[in-house]
């Protein structure tokens, strides 16, 4: 019941339809249940919808023949999903201002504001770093990513600000998907939390894979999904010594996997302040009054170090970057609260 192929599926690197084969193997054991969740169920980059929609078009086969109905009750054999490329073939260049923290002829390395996708996706046209990268390297860039997202190897959240690299060439993609793979990546991010994690400062390694109740969420499961390891500091509490009402958190990833640290921090009862999916609960309302004053409109995580070895030129690479605005001004509104 193990993908067969095992696609990196880093918080930043990229996961969902990728065009290719995906093979899985449902063992006696296993069967029984219905067939489009049992497959979602093993191919969390996969939505039960889109696996229904791979099968409407013929694209999944059981031992060479294809299956077409979506809530048969799965049978133990060798299933083979073909997912073909992204229809749109042409994601135009838009002259976004980008902030380059470096650039040479293999790769460039950006500081990506909240807000903006890292590809185009449903609901998501334009606007995004692959438009910005592409008025900016024009042909330069990369294509083995795919059309519709070229260049990117790996992917910050939308609402999540920070340090990120695109390759430009091909052996520079090849290079850097190798490294997200074995997790060779320096990987910091600071996050502003509801409370504080307990202990302050710990490893979590837990399981994590698509939410069964929530296709949309991650979760931490108790069997399958992928490990995920995040090493978390507290930093600076604030509030009531006792009692802490916000802290903030270094979070170094040893693995990364999808919302590995929005889903950890929440576990240990502190989630991202600002989290629309993974909040679970109003904070103090002197941190709400603290997140108003500061315009806080996302979750407060920012990837603030990549580092990495250059995959062409052997250079070891390193990029910090500050906390942008709303999360300094939070950070400042969240000094000022009094701690008897």
């Amino acid at each position: 019941m193990t993908p067969v192929d095992g696609l990196p599926d880093d918080e930043e690197a990229l996961e969902p339809d990728q065009p290719g084969e995906r093979v899985i193997e449902i063992t006696p054991e296993d069967a029984g249940a219905r067939l489009d969740k049992s497959l979602a169920d093993r191919l969390p980059e996969l939505s039960r919808g889109r696996v229904q929609t791979l099968m409407a078009a013929g694209m999944i086969s059981r031992d060479g023949t294809v299956v077409t109905d979506a809530s048969a009750r799965a049978a133990a054999g060798l299933y083979r999903l073909l997912i073909p490329p992204p229809e749109s073939t042409e994601v135009v260049g838009e002259a976004i201002p980008l902030s380059v923290l470096f650039e040479d002829e293999h790769l460039i390395v950006v500081d990506k504001p909240a807000g903006m996708a890292a590809h185009p996706g449903p609901g998501t046209p334009g606007g995004t770093l692959v438009n910005a990268l592409i008025h900016h390297c024009g042909a330069s860039l990369s294509g083995i990513g795919g059309v519709a997202r070229p260049g990117i190897v790996h992917r910050l959240d939308k609402d999540t600000s920070g340090v990120m690299v695109a390759a430009k060439t091909d052996a520079a993609h090849q290079g850097l998907s190798a490294l997200f793979a074995a997790h060779d990546i320096d990987r910091l991010y600071i996050a502003l939390t509801r409370g504080t994690p307990s202990p302050s400062k710990g490893t979590i390694t837990t399981q994590i894979g698509r939410s069964q109740h929530d296709r949309k969420k991650m979760a931490i499961l108790k069997t399958g999904g992928r490990e995920a390891t995040t090493h978390y500091r507290v930093e600076q509490a604030y509030g009531p010594q006792a009692k802490p009402v916000a802290a903030r958190v270094s979070c170094r990833l040893e693995t990364g996997r999808t919302h590995q640290i929005r889903v950890h921090m929440a576990s240990k009862g502190a989630p991202c302040l600002g989290d629309p999916t993974y909040g679970s609960g109003p904070p103090a309302p002197v941190v709400r009054d603290a997140m108003a004053a500061a315009g806080l409109q996302r979750q407060a995580l920012h990837a603030a170090v990549l580092g990495f070895v250059h995959p062409v030129t052997g250079e070891s690479l390193r990029f910090e970057t500050p906390l942008p605005a709303d999360m300094l001004a939070l950070e400042a509104a969240l000094a000022q609260i009094p701690s008897p």
